[in-house]
């Protein structure tokens, strides 16, 4: 029963222990990894080869970064980026074959602040997303799609909609292009286990949100239909966030029969 998880390491050299850990203890079949914050030459290929993992790398000095690793096997590269955009040189999205399984490991821009250029990138990187999803679909396979989407997607998803009403997370464009998405047939996971709301994915540093438990959900896993029809569980290893030198995301995941 395989389970694949997302997370958003937030620097992979600072938070090697706690990855490393959480490989050991958890096991878990299929890693998509999002801001690894390092070049390709610099990433720690050996250490997660010694916890048992196989990986595909996209590194980027300083920032951005996406890997897929799988235990006790070699992921099959199948794209890097996005097409649409030739001058777009950011780390953000790494495709990859495990088994009969297809993921990819998406690290969706912040767009942060809006509105401006960067929220412009934001939406023009979903329409994007949105054109590769598409083709996937039509390949009629298991599918996840994995990542930090940076965007939450419904009011419950946030500990406070006051709070982060002008952040471009919560923006009504991102929101209508993340349902755009689903509309195409895709499942959220989390959300299917969780129709209510009231999970988080992420906690900030600052202010003491992890000690007030004021997180928002930004981590998904969108499946399509061939892996819908195979989903047993979906979940967040929530302890994870609160170990000594965490990350600000907790590693989220799905099991498919």
């Amino acid at each position: 029963m395989p389970r694949i998880v997302t997370y958003n390491v937030n620097g992979i050299k600072a938070r090697l222990e706690r990855l490393v850990e959480y490989l050991v203890e958890q096991k878990p079949d299929i890693v998509c990894l999002q801001e690894l914050k390092g070049a390709d030459e610099t990433l720690p290929v050996k250490d997660i080869e010694a916890a048992g993992y196989g990986a595909v790398w996209h590194g980027q000095k300083g920032f951005n970064g996406v890997a897929v690793l799988a235990r006790d096997a070699q992921p099959v590269e199948r794209q890097r980026g996005l097409a649409g955009d030739p001058e777009d040189a950011h780390s953000r999205y790494l495709e990859a074959e495990v088994g009969d399984l297809v993921v990819a490991s998406i690290y969706l821009p912040n767009g942060n602040p809006q509105p401006g250029p960067k929220f412009e990138y934001k939406l023009r990187w979903m329409d994007r997303l949105a054109d590769r999803a598409r083709a996937l679909l039509a390949e009629e396979r298991p599918v996840v799609l994995a990542g930090d989407y940076n965007v939450i997607p419904n009011d419950d998803d946030s500990f406070s909609v006051p709070a982060m009403a002008s952040d471009a997370l919560m923006q009504p464009e991102s929101r209508q292009r993340y349902r755009a998405l689903l509309a195409q047939g895709w499942t959220d996971a989390l959300r299917t286990r969780n129709p209510r709301g009231g999970v988080w994915t992420f906690w900030d540093y600052q202010a003491g949100c992890w000690q007030r438990d004021a997180g928002f959900r930004i981590d998904h896993l969108l499946l399509s239909p061939q892996a819908a029809d195979r989903l047993t569980g979906a979940g967040v290893d929530k302890a994870y966030r609160g170990r000594e030198r965490a990350s600000d995301h907790a590693p989220t995941w799905v099991t498919l029969r």
